[in-house]
């Protein structure tokens, strides 16, 4: 890319939130910027369309230590989204560049999310509705497989803004909660309205357990066939956090044994998830493809929040929400 050394270049590498990126160039170009719009797929794509770029901007491009080390003048990376396990922190600091996030767009429409992917296999609501229109209206599920929310214990893990927020949801459902997160103490758990147990424990007296973590080093692959093993016998399982927490070959396995009873995901590993995956035909699970955030309200609230990142540094000002520890 040819860029004119007058104006500061903001690349976006991808979007699939709008069709274009009207709202950023009517806010930035004023400033003095140049917006240019990607569609990057791999981590190549990512290192040729930024090498001159003055603000990244990404959303689900894989921002690797390849691409990073082809940024020439990069003064920001900033992350359509919550979490940035996109982009490889470490590599970004290395090089003194600074990469944020947008951490409070879209808490009511996860935990929204979060609930309606519970009632939805705690009532059954997806299969009725496809025997319903399959013509089987008197066939409804087995008795044994609707549950009152009041007779569950449900174990959440992670307690961070989506975390607090699905729980003050199930709280009037009078729901049992337990609640995990390494972060907080127990006294800040339980002024939550949650019982603060080990993970261990969590997984064993849950009768649901629904994760809203952070994707690490440390909690990728945190559910695969030993701690599926540790959990009861038909535990009902949801992930809006994301795939990469999970090993889906062993979920898979679990739900065909009826170790998990049911399942509720808006996150698979890979994502699109592949056409052939078992999950697809499995009758208890309920599958999104990673639209728990969206309204257009946290939609503004996202594209708002990495103008104003941009924004403050051109300024000389830097925004709270730095991630990776890069501080000047």
């Amino acid at each position: 890319m040819a860029a004119d050394p007058r104006r500061p270049v903001v690349v976006v590498t991808d979007f699939s939130f709008t069709d274009d990126l009207a709202v950023e160039k009517a806010a930035l170009e004023p400033l003095g910027c140049t917006v240019v719009g990607a569609q990057c797929r791999t981590a190549e794509e990512v290192a040729a369309v930024v090498r001159d770029a003055d603000f990244v901007l990404t959303q689900f491009a894989p921002v690797t230590a390849q691409a990073i080390q082809a940024m020439n003048r990069a003064r920001l990376i900033t992350r359509y989204g919550i979490g940035v396990d996109n982009v490889d922190l470490a590599a970004a600091r290395e090089r003194g560049i600074p990469v944020y996030n947008v951490p409070d767009y879209c808490i009511d429409e996860v935990a929204d999310h979060t609930l309606g992917l519970i009632l939805s296999l705690t009532r059954q609501i997806a299969p009725l509705s496809a025997n319903i229109k399959a013509g089987g209206w008197k066939r409804p599920p087995p008795l044994p497989k609707f549950y009152a929310l009041r007779d569950l214990t449900a174990g959440v893990v992670g307690c961070g803004r989506i975390g607090r927020q699905v729980i003050a949801r199930l709280a009037p459902f009078r729901t049992k909660i337990l609640a995990y997160d390494p972060a907080m103490s127990a006294d800040q758990i339980a002024a939550l309205g949650a019982v603060p147990v080990s993970l261990d424990q969590l997984y064993a007296q849950s009768d649901l357990v629904t994760l809203h973590c952070p994707s690490t080093p440390e909690t990728r692959r945190m559910i695969n066939t030993a701690t599926l093993s540790a959990m009861k016998d038909g535990v009902i399982f949801i992930n809006v956090a994301r795939g990469t927490l999970v090993d889906q070959g062993a979920l898979i396995e679990a739900l065909r044994r009826g170790k998990v009873g049911a399942a509720g995901l808006d996150v698979t590993d890979p994502e699109p998830i592949e056409p052939d995956s078992p999950l697809l035909s499995m009758n208890n699970v309920v599958i999104t493809n990673h639209c728990a955030s969206s309204s257009d309200r946290a939609a503004a609230l996202q594209r708002r929040g990495v103008i104003d990142t941009v924004a403050l540094t051109l300024r000389g000002e830097r925004s709270p929400n730095c991630v990776n520890g890069v501080t000047s």
